[in-house]
């Protein structure tokens, strides 16, 4: 039993950890809710983890997402994940994507690869593709539905897209993949009614921004990094 994961395998049993170990897990999107999935992934042992994200860390990040901070501004989240996992486990098998998952790159992606697929993307057309193409290649994902203007971290639960209620992007989710023909979802979703932010952000457009803070994100990621662990091993 080695020491860094000593704790978790007396939870989890040795057959747990290997399992684990043996695990390829792929997560798009390394935000507020997957920086922190990535991080309890790589923190229980999973042996390898392909991440997938366009964006830079940018000063506005560091109220909530785990890789931001001061000295990361301007830089790859990828890459900036890809060292913290570095720094918690040197054995894990990390390939940083400079990429955003879409439609029109979908075919660029073989999911078929992976044991596990955490959806952690903002926009509704690159979930709906994700959960398509996972659906298809017959590999267990789970989304996470909006974390924005929310802030009862409590509240989340796990369940199907069907059995979801209250969240505004659960719905959009419901209906189209209703129309695609996508029986099952699981989802990470909260129950609590978005709250509307007091300020509008005006960078010459005067739009809305949804609100955020350190603690729901960060607990919608570690629920979403549970159900992984959990799936994985079978527990």
């Amino acid at each position: 039993m080695s020491e860094q994961l000593m704790r978790t395998e007396l939870l989890l049993g040795s057959e747990g950890i290997e399992k684990l170990q043996n695990s390829k897990v792929a997560v798009f999107g390394i935000g507020g809710v997957g920086g922190y999935v990535t991080e309890a992934l790589a923190r229980s042992g999973v042996g390898a983890l392909d991440l997938f994200d366009s964006d830079k860390v940018s000063e506005s990040n560091i109220n909530r997402q785990i890789i931001a901070l001061h000295s990361t501004v301007g830089r790859y989240k990828v890459d900036v994940m890809k060292e913290r996992i570095a720094d918690i486990n040197p054995d894990i098998q990390v390939r940083a994507n400079r990429c955003f998952f879409l439609p029109e790159n979908a075919g660029d992606y073989d999911l078929t690869i992976y044991d596990y697929i955490v959806d952690a993307v903002d926009t509704v057309t690159a979930k709906l593709e994700l959960a398509v193409r996972a659906d298809a290649a017959g590999v267990p994902i789970i989304s996470s539905m909006g974390a924005g203007n929310k802030l009862e971290p409590s509240m989340f639960e796990v369940a199907d897209i069907y059995k979801t209620s209250v969240c505004p992007l659960a719905k959009v989710m419901r209906k189209e993949l209703k129309a695609r023909g996508i029986r099952k979802l699981k989802v990470v979703y909260s129950r609590e009614l978005p709250k509307t932010p007091r300020i509008l952000i005006n960078d010459g457009r005067k739009r809305a921004v949804p609100g955020s803070v350190a603690f729901v994100p960060s607990a919608a990621g570690l629920v979403i990094a549970g159900e992984v662990i959990k799936d994985l091993t079978g527990y």
